[in-house]
């Protein structure tokens, strides 16, 4: 009989990690559980002084592995074709994609931006997502087996299947009319991928989270802390540990046989909204 002990079943020292939009936030979250369970993790982002800060925290904690970081804007493809490029110089193997890079925006129904509100988003939280992995298929699939998948794990929203584009998170007067659409794109786009990439032995999943703490939720969290931990049946929002859970999860051996899941990870927040 396999190793059933949690030891074994959620171990991922050794493993190659990738986390865009790692050096704050919910990126920043899952980088720090796999640091700390002794992976070798690369954090990449637009603003290197984040980066750097990030870095330092995570090599304090770290346990047996490495960190490292590269800057790099993920908005169009010659910026995700420049981190691929940037990363297989300083790594022979990725065990574990994680696309988190993301961005929303606020604004008016009556004059909605297209640039910064429709054709930005799309860009970053969609495109994104297909340009990485698909430029990273050929390290996922390097070792990657049948028991021991390589993984794609992609961050998408509970926005994605709640249809609410005006709330505590947005301004007065101001809708994420684009965000909503773009992540419930990234739901669809990790079935595809998981059909796509499962005959070469790597998973891909979809994490959904509900309000975790994170530059995206700050304005919500600062002007409507009421009204949002009131929406919040566990009495909480996110933590940390939640997000490097469910992460862990999704890239240890206990997970090595799910592929093309799309996880809610809300505290109950969207079941307790369908009862109001």
């Amino acid at each position: 009989m396999a190793d059933l002990t949690v030891p074994n079943l959620f171990n991922v020292k050794g493993k190659t990690v990738l986390v865009t939009g790692g050096g704050v936030g919910v990126g920043k979250m899952i980088a720090s559980g796999f640091a700390r369970n002794g992976a070798n993790v690369y954090i990449a982002a637009r603003k290197e002084k984040q980066l750097k800060e990030a870095t330092e925290e995570l090599k304090k904690i770290a346990s047996g592995g490495s960190v490292d970081y590269i800057v790099a804007n993920v908005a169009s493809k010659a910026g995700c074709d420049a981190l691929i490029a940037e990363f297989k110089k300083r790594s022979s193997t990725l065990h574990v994609l994680v696309n988190n890079s993301g961005i929303t925006w606020g604004g008016p129904y009556e004059n909605f931006p297209e640039d910064k509100g429709w054709d930005n988003v799309f860009a970053v939280n969609v495109k994104s997502v297909f340009y990485m992995t698909a430029g990273l298929t050929d390290y996922l699939t390097k070792s990657a087996s049948p028991t021991d998948p390589s993984r794609v794990i992609n961050i998408s929203s509970t926005a994605s299947v709640d249809p609410q584009s005006e709330g505590a998170l947005s301004d007065a007067g101001n809708g994420t009319w684009s965000y909503q659409a773009s992540k419930a794109s990234v739901n669809h786009l990790t079935s595809q991928l998981a059909v796509k990439l499962a005959p070469s032995y790597v998973t891909v999943n979809a994490i959904l989270p509900g309000v975790f703490p994170s530059k995206m939720t700050a304005f919500g969290l600062r002007e409507a802390a009421d009204t949002i931990n009131a929406g919040q049946p566990m009495g909480r929002v996110g933590t940390p540990s939640d997000m490097a859970g469910l992460s862990l999860f999704l890239a240890s051996p206990a997970s090595a046989h799910i592929t093309g899941q799309h996880i809610i990870i809300d505290g109950g927040a969207r079941l307790f909204k369908s009862k109001m």
